[in-house]
């Protein structure tokens, strides 16, 4: 798997941008924490990410199949631990009443294996350095 680089550019205020490839991923923070709150916070992103990463799975195993999307949602809630800090994240996927049972066992596991909560699972090692 070769992987690319994304390049990080400081913006005004708490505005930082992230250029991977051909897409600009604009971020910013809430204005409780000195942004404008013009854009997702990178932590609100790596959240998204997961979501999106699980709906793309459930997506793709019912287009392979020829199942219907329509009416399937996904839901994701962020449950805190003792802490208070994020403990669980569960997403709930709700399907329309007609949805295939058989089908349904498989959607979930279709959900599971996506790539953002596997590399959350085996994290990757992080180097930080200064040039």
């Amino acid at each position: 798997m070769e992987m690319q680089g994304m390049k990080v550019i400081l913006g005004e205020g708490m505005k930082v941008d992230v250029l991977d490839g051909a897409f600009t991923i604009h971020t910013d923070q809430p204005v409780g924490a000195n942004g404008e709150g013009t854009a997702p916070s990178p932590y609100q992103l790596f959240l998204a990410s997961i979501a999106a990463c699980a709906g793309f799975y459930v997506k793709r195993y019912c287009q392979t199949r020829g199942l219907s999307e329509e009416g399937i949602t996904l839901t994701q809630e962020l449950l805190p631990n003792e802490a208070g800090r994020l403990g669980t994240v569960r997403i709930v996927i709700e399907l329309p009443p007609r949805f295939p049972e058989e089908h349904k066992a498989p959607v979930r596991r279709a959900a599971e294996s996506c790539a953002v909560k596997k590399t959350i699972a085996n994290p990757p090692a992080f180097d930080v350095v200064c040039e």
